[in-house]
């Protein structure tokens, strides 16, 4: 087996994901058609979303299956990917239960706020225990454009992470509404943890490929006009991903600029409520998150997709140099 620090170790891992999760789908999707796990649209959201209840939910399954296929085969060798892998399929499972009530209830609510938040702190403790406990990961953070700095928070160190894990899992879910975006800019950030992985010799850089990968092969189904959803199954499996890569490799502060598209989503939300309770009525956007607001605005979904991406690109380069400098 090749290792998770040569370059054919994070290419092959990467190929061998992409056809899992290419091939996957072709199959996955007609089985969730017939086991009617179909989207249902909320009523406040954009009306040409309207058209798009119906289509097959919980996609999320299938980049999730070509992820932990390779994590298990590069584990014997690389053992540094068993706790992304924990994180992502961990946080999955939630959004697959989330996904699985609205799908038997016919609606658009699945589990309640407090259910979600109980269940990603019990999975984000096991994630921290694990990487303490069994791979001595140290939980420093390592400062962008500070060559050698690292932050530690002392006892702080787990609570942040908790807090870390909420924040950016819930902020990927929120990306996930237009066809493509959360598997487009996913699939950079992704990309981006991957090369860090593969600079400095770590491990982990199997995962990273494997995720890069099998999103790659979801985007077939997932681009505009989008065959499959990912669901709440696939954008909090993605938010796992990103925390669990970016703690083993001691990069979660790199994550406010790699992952901007998340935080710019998530403040979206929190600023247009906070907006309509002050001026009791008010919207500061026309519709949160975000990338509602630039579609309300004449936008079509594959320009908010191609900009959204774009900047991310952009902000993945600029986080390699923080990663050096």
């Amino acid at each position: 087996m090749f290792s998770g620090s040569s370059l054919i170790g994070v290419m092959l891992p990467a190929f061998l994901a992409f056809v899992i999760s290419a091939v996957a789908g072709h199959f996955v999707i007609p089985i969730l058609r017939s086991l009617k796990a179909e989207q249902t649209e909320r009523a406040e959201g954009p009306a040409s979303h309207k058209k798009k209840s119906g289509t097959p939910n919980m996609g999320g399954v299938i980049f999730i299956g070509a992820f932990l296929i390779i994590c298990i085969i590069w584990a014997f060798r690389n053992p540094e990917v068993i706790p992304v892998a924990i994180l992502t399929v961990g946080f999955g499972a939630v959004g697959f239960i989330d996904d699985f009530i609205k799908v038997q209830k016919k609606r658009n609510l699945g589990l309640r706020a407090w259910q979600k938040i109980v269940l990603q702190l019990l999975i984000a403790i096991s994630y921290a225990a694990y990487i303490i406990n069994v791979h001595g990961t140290s939980l420093s953070m390592k400062v962008p454009f500070a060559a050698g700095k690292y932050v530690d928070f002392g006892a702080m160190n787990i609570p942040f992470l908790l807090f870390v894990a909420l924040a950016v899992v819930n902020a990927t879910n929120l990306t996930d509404g237009i066809d493509g975006l959360a598997s487009s800019v996913t699939a950079v950030v992704a990309m981006f943890f991957t090369v860090t992985a593969y600079l400095t010799s770590s491990g982990v850089a199997p995962a990273g490929a494997a995720m890069t990968g099998a999103l790659l092969g979801f985007l077939l189904y997932n681009c505009n006009p989008a065959r499959v959803f990912m669901g709440d199954t696939g954008s909090l499996a993605l938010g796992g991903f990103v925390t669990g890569m970016a703690y083993m490799l001691q990069l979660p502060l790199f994550i406010p600029i790699v992952g901007f598209i998340y935080v710019m989503e998530a403040l979206s939300v929190l600023i247009q409520i906070a907006y309509f309770k002050a001026t009791k009525g008010k919207r500061f956007f026309r519709m949160a998150p975000i990338h509602h607001h630039f579609e309300l605005g004449g936008w079509s979904e594959t320009k908010v997709v191609t900009v959204f991406t774009i900047i991310t690109i952009l902000l993945a380069c600029i986080s390699l140099l923080g990663f050096w400098y």
